[in-house]
């Protein structure tokens, strides 16, 4: 399988055959449609974009409806592009289902997927700090303050890179190699042992 996108239903847990239970998650994996097909020859790159997801027509626009009109099919939420090493030969229009893509046993796979926003955190929460001093020796509020920026004199500024309070989670993360406990095609599903990044309901990339 080199490519499919999914959704991620939720997390679970199964009983293996030495009988431990393992935590895992839910991936509704597909169907996908073939909109667009990269060459070498025209793009410079070899690769294969994939759209899922149904959407009213209200809510695509005008260039995107010429674009999924082309592959004669309806508007589609997400679009990802695979490199081109499928094993069938795809031309527009092509459906992409989960049992097209398993012709071998599938094991392992490397799931992408959007993490969770937690808002503005600060450095505790965010970087792990320890915190400034004890709850003794007269510390009033600085238990979870960062403490010093940099020297003062030299060289006048903060350094970049310096791990300060900000904005945390809603970052691109690829988990490696997680196993495939069951595929059951004829629902599009994918029972993966662990967790994958994001929330319920959101878009996950699927690569064997």
């Amino acid at each position: 399988m080199p490519g499919i996108i999914g959704k991620k239903v939720g997390m679970t847990s199964v009983f293996s055959a030495e009988g431990k239970n393992l935590p895992c998650t839910v991936i509704e994996a597909g169907p996908c449609v073939v909109t667009q097909i990269r060459t070498v020859e025209k793009d410079g790159y070899a690769a294969v974009q994939l759209a899922y997801d149904e959407i009213s027509e209200k809510h695509a626009s005008k260039a995107l409806k010429g674009h999924f009109e082309k592959a004669g099919t309806t508007p589609k939420r997400k679009l990802v592009e695979f490199k081109n090493d499928f094993p069938m030969e795809l031309k527009l229009g092509d459906t992409i289902t989960l049992e097209s893509l398993t012709q071998r046993e599938l094991k392992w796979v490397d799931v992408t997927g959007i993490s969770k926003g937690k808002g503005f955190q600060g450095v505790v929460k965010r970087h792990h700090f320890q915190g400034v001093g004890g709850q003794t020796h007269g510390q009033d509020d600085r238990l979870r303050h960062p403490g010093s920026m940099g020297a003062s004199s030299w060289p006048s500024r903060v350094f970049k890179g310096m791990r300060m309070a900000g904005h945390m989670g809603g970052d691109r993360v690829k988990v490696f190699n997680l196993e495939v406990i069951k595929v059951i095609p004829e629902n599009n599903l994918v029972i993966v042992k662990g967790s994958v990044p994001g929330a319920k309901g959101s878009y996950v990339i699927l690569e064997d």
